[in-house]
């Protein structure tokens, strides 16, 4: 049991990290590549400048992302994504807005936002862990 706490507390960290940012990562490729309807739906839940918030949106995911993975300033990258995430969640998962029918789906959406919300307030507070490049 011993070796695989070490095991953990070696690796852990590293994959925790990479594990987080997955969603962010493949979240900003979509935002790129469908970026004029990402705008769009953006636009009609009332965001103003959605263009150029979508971009600042993608660059927050992406070097959020990359900080965490390298574990070089991953506080900050944690932080970028929290800010990112916090908006995203209260704009798009608003579960007490949507109809009945949307309400079980928007209600999960919003709870998964939350448990990776508080992964990354996680990494605020204990930093990148061994296997990075620190600077923290």
């Amino acid at each position: 049991m011993q070796a695989l706490c070490n095991l953990a507390k070696t690796y852990g960290p590293l994959v925790g990290r990479i594990l987080i940012t997955l969603l962010f990562l493949k979240s900003a490729y979509d935002k790129i590549g469908g970026f004029s309807a990402v705008a769009g739906v953006m636009a009609k839940k009332g965001m103003p400048f959605s263009e150029v918030l979508l971009a600042g949106a993608i660059v927050f995911e992406i070097a959020g992302s990359l900080m965490l993975i390298l574990g070089w300033n991953a506080r900050i990258g944690a932080l970028l994504l929290a800010i990112f995430l916090v908006p995203a969640t209260l704009v798009f998962h608003n579960f007490w807005a949507v109809d009945a029918a949307q309400m079980t789906n928007q209600i999960n959406h919003f709870m998964k936002n939350l448990t990776i919300l508080g992964a990354l307030i996680f990494v605020m507070g204990v930093g990148s862990g061994p296997l990075s490049l620190k600077k923290e």
